[in-house]
């Protein structure tokens, strides 16, 4: 007999307690795989090569308060803009509060697919929705949500704004790394609802080069620096990190969670591991006088308890990945989450626990079979 087949036919001894033990250390790293993805998404959230070409201004209090659209203007004659575009979030209410978790923006038609071209719009779709001002252009994820066609009237009641805005979708857009759940619509129709008041949430610069964005950013803040409505100009990552913060410690929270999984299945491996060594000393104590070496025979455990781990990582951690992939996390969402790649690092984090996890499972089991004098093993009953 091999050495791999003997580890084999002692792993497999008693059948129920492996399966067990393989179910609920992949169920643990399921779970893990699923809770990191979710802490990815919410620390770093999915960018693209043109997020680092735009930036943010708003206002310098909070995103609650608003900015004058004439900004706009002294913004766009800055050098190494490209493109500026309005965006202010609506927030609207379509169907009822639970049907509305995809985000509405009022921008300007003609600059915001410059600024995001990662959103991919067919063009006569993109000419449609330019001209016609109570146009919207919306994601492929939402639009199969709800089931729009091109022509479609949707209703958004009001309710941070005092208007309700009556769209034809006049159009989709598709990404591969831009949110698919997002609704824009002309910025001067919302305007024009509102009375002409003039106001604007941010302003989305799209710019010429990297190189120019810190210079940029300090000349906007400088230029209204003493206004009533001063700016806070940011990175497109820093806006979101700092959008994210405001739902308080989330990174501590699931990482607690995480903590406490790991544990759970440290208990698991080590208690099966425990109880399987302790069956089996006559049996560790025969080998050692037929001449195996104690590095040996804590190879044969530390091998058999990293194959338990490995077999739970591998069913649980490309499990979640299997099951991201083949199901549409969006719908199953209720449109919470708008894309859940599960990516490699996290399945190398996931696979790097469990190994952890059977090293870690086999240490005390081997101590006490390597301390056992092949006397007392012998005298202990199968």
């Amino acid at each position: 007999m091999t050495i791999t087949g003997f580890v084999l036919r002692n792993a497999c001894r008693n059948k129920r307690r492996l399966i067990l033990t393989v179910l609920s250390v992949s169920i643990s790293l399921f779970l893990l795989t699923i809770l990191l993805t979710a802490l990815k998404l919410m620390v770093e959230p999915p960018t693209t090569e043109q997020a680092s070409l735009r930036i943010v201004a708003r206002h310098r209090v909070s995103l609650a308060n608003v900015l004058p659209e004439k900004y706009q203007y002294r913004i766009e004659r800055m050098p190494g803009v490209e493109y500026c575009s309005k965006f202010t979030w609506f927030g609207g209410i379509y169907i009822d509060e639970a049907s509305s978790n995809f985000a509405q923006f009022a921008c300007d038609p003609e600059r915001i697919f410059r600024i995001f071209p990662e959103a991919i719009v067919d063009p006569r779709q993109e000419e449609e929705f330019v001209k016609e001002k109570t146009a919207c252009i919306v994601g492929r994820k939402v639009a199969e949500r709800f089931g729009w066609k091109v022509g479609d009237r949707i209703t958004l009641l009001g309710q941070l704004w005092p208007c309700d805005l009556e769209l034809v979708v006049r159009g989709f857009y598709h990404s591969e790394g831009l949110d698919e759940t997002l609704v824009f619509f002309h910025h001067d129709y919302f305007d024009e609802l509102l009375g002409k008041r003039g106001i604007v949430g941010t302003f989305w610069i799209k710019v010429t080069n990297a190189d120019v964005i810190p210079g940029l950013i300090d000349r906007i803040d400088a230029a209204f620096r003493n206004t009533d409505a001063e700016t806070k100009t940011e990175t497109e990552r820093a806006f979101q990190l700092g959008f994210i913060s405001m739902i308080g410690n989330v990174k501590l929270f699931i990482g607690s969670i995480c903590t406490v999984i790991v544990f759970t299945m440290l208990l698991v491996t080590a208690s099966t591991m425990s109880m399987a060594i302790r069956e089996r000393l006559r049996e560790i104590s025969v080998l050692k006088a037929l001449g195996f070496t104690g590095v040996m025979i804590f190879g044969l455990i530390l091998a058999e308890s990293c194959g338990l781990a490995l077999t739970g990582g591998v069913l649980g951690c490309f499990g979640a990945k299997v099951l991201a992939e083949t199901l549409d996390v969006y719908k199953l969402s209720k449109g919470f989450l708008p894309m859940f790649p599960v990516t490699a690092e996290i399945l190398t984090a996931g696979m790097l626990v469990a190994l952890g996890l059977g090293v870690i499972s086999s240490l005390a089991p081997a101590y006490t079979s390597l301390r056992t004098s092949v006397v007392t093993g012998l005298k202990e009953l199968d």
